[in-house]
């Protein structure tokens, strides 16, 4: 994950549309609290072009765990049938500007994919601008995916285990201030409140500015440096079920970071299990 930038704006994608080799995708995804509904809002209008990739869909249904990243030739078959395959320039976004489009671009970026971006703003940006909008599905060829699995941007619980016992990574977790401390119930029933022995927080929206573009390199440096993350040290970030983890993950590229790994199962596993150490704070 050492690209230079890994964002596109909305007037690069307007400008470039009609490129060869251009896979714009639709990753769209919704808590439920959030009464979106991420597939009809995509038939309804969506940026033309673009594909819809379900983060429920491709993933590993043996996990038990919501949406974890599938195993490298399902991943590369799935994408095959979007059309997306080796040598395209993939861009994704998502209805929020910085919510799950994070996630997919680091699935890509995961599974070997060199050439993704998020597009900054997203769908939400695009549609302020009055930008062309289509409706319905899209099918493109299929394209040829080779799937590469890079295991050091991946985490499990084993190595947030270490992790958690031998601060050698920085654990950072993205959910809210609130849940990190145990002070808010977690929305998944079954779920102890706390955090990972070690880790610190930062609520993944502090990475957004107000029309859903995330903030600027050295804004970005300030949060992380605030939030007690040492840019030049290893980090590994978590969140509830592994999306909005990834929002951290694109803004700590921004700032530099390059030894980075993702917590697939997060807080879903890790508040799940009863064999793994939660703290909480004391005025919880």
């Amino acid at each position: 994950m050492t690209e230079p930038h890994p964002l596109v704006s909305t007037t690069w994608l307007a400008e470039n549309l009609d490129m060869p080799d251009l896979a714009v995708v639709d990753g769209s995804w919704y808590l439920p609290q959030m009464e979106r509904d991420a597939q009809a809002e995509y038939l309804a209008g969506h940026i033309p072009g673009a594909v819809r990739f379900d983060i429920d869909d491709v993933s590993d249904p043996a996990s038990g765990l919501p949406h974890t990243l599938p195993a490298p030739h399902v991943f590369a078959s799935k994408v095959r049938k979007l059309g997306i395959g080796d040598g395209q320039k993939i861009v994704v976004y998502d209805g929020i500007g910085l919510f799950s489009a994070p996630r997919v671009w680091w699935m890509f970026k995961v599974m070997g994919a060199r050439d993704v971006y998020v597009l900054d703003g997203g769908m939400r940006k695009w549609v302020a601008e009055a930008r062309p909008l289509e409706d319905g599905p899209v099918s493109r060829p299929e394209r040829h995916f080779t799937a590469r699995l890079d295991n050091g941007a991946l985490a499990d619980i084993d190595d947030m285990r270490a992790a958690a016992t031998s601060g050698r990574r920085q654990i950072l977790d993205a959910r809210s201030p609130e849940r990190f401390s145990g002070k808010a119930p977690e929305p998944r029933e079954g779920m102890r409140s706390g955090h990972m022995p070690g880790a610190k927080n930062l609520h993944y929206n502090a990475l957004m500015n107000e029309d859903g573009t995330i903030k600027s390199a050295e804004q970005l440096k300030d949060l992380f440096g605030d939030a007690g993350i040492d840019l030049s040290k290893p980090v590994t970030t978590t969140c509830g079920s592994g999306v909005t983890a990834a929002v951290l993950t694109l803004g700590l590229t921004m700032s530099g970071a390059r030894d980075l790994a993702l917590y697939d199962g997060s807080w879903s596993e890790w508040g799940g299990r009863d064999d793994t150490d939660v703290v909480t704070d004391p005025a919880s």
